[in-house]
């Protein structure tokens, strides 16, 4: 529990109250520190990965926090920015697509845990991240760069695409899903058609 990696991904969780704290700052003082405080966060999420490979840190306490530290950070951002108006509209689309389908993975990963069935993360969902953080970052500095309105359409942009790659993962996550599910179901099945 105390190795780095799963340190790491604590502080992604532990700095999620400043995140919060930092929005009601406001103005482009506390929003420049927000986006700062989002990237190094987002960071933390490629470093933990990174190191626990190198060092073979590998551990059940870091493989069940840390998809649950990304979703968390993200949610809790997502969540402010819209709180702050600063996802408005049609603009919360893909807000609600990249949360649905995190809520949707949660649960499928939790249910294949029950059956011993790993759901490996795939190279594209790691793009998805990537490419999430990135927009979500730009979304919450807008008030604190030179071009605000710039910085708002690349955020959102970005949060597009990533919501398109939100869904091929997810869909990507429930067929490899579907066999472990129907082969679970299978006894429940037969003693219902065999009473």
């Amino acid at each position: 529990m105390g190795s780095l990696p799963n340190i790491l991904t604590m502080f992604r969780i532990a700095v999620i109250p400043v995140l919060v704290a930092l929005f009601y700052v406001g103005g482009p003082t506390g929003m420049g520190l927000a986006c700062a405080v989002f990237v190094l966060a987002g960071l933390t999420d490629y470093l933990d990965g990174a190191i626990a490979r190198a060092r073979s840190q590998h551990s059940a306490f870091g493989r069940v926090l840390d998809p649950i530290a990304d979703k968390l950070l993200v949610s809790s951002a997502l969540l402010m920015l819209a709180g702050f108006n600063q996802l408005q509209g049609y603009e919360m689309i893909p807000a609600v697509v990249i949360l649905c389908r995190e809520i949707v993975v949660s649960g499928l990963r939790e249910f294949l845990a029950e059956l011993n069935v790993p759901l490996p993360v795939t190279q594209l969902a790691k793009w998805k991240t990537t490419i999430q953080i990135v927009a979500i970052a730009f979304l919450i500095a807008g008030e604190a760069t030179p071009l605000p309105w710039h910085a708002h359409l690349i955020g959102l942009v970005g949060l597009w695409i990533a919501a398109g790659l939100t869904l091929i993962t997810g869909w990507d996550y429930a067929r490899a899903a579907v066999g472990p599910i129907r082969t679970a179901d299978a006894p429940a099945a037969r003693a219902r058609t065999n009473p």
